[in-house]
């Protein structure tokens, strides 16, 4: 897959999570696509963090 091109992943949400998700998008001006890939590319960027934090405490 080309680096600029993005994967399509079918997700089901349940009602509340999507009504949830839906308004926090709303109050930061994305779409709820927009707000769930924000969201996951903050956690990744967390738990790369945290990986690395670990490796420093090994050594």
């Amino acid at each position: 897959m080309n680096e600029g091109q993005k994967k399509q992943v079918p997700l089901r949400l349940s009602p509340k999570l999507y009504a949830a998700l839906s308004a926090w998008a709303e109050e930061e001006f994305r779409s709820v696509n927009g707000q769930i890939e924000y969201l996951l590319t903050q956690c990744v960027r967390k738990r790369e963090k945290g990986k690395d934090a670990d490796e420093e405490e090994e050594s």
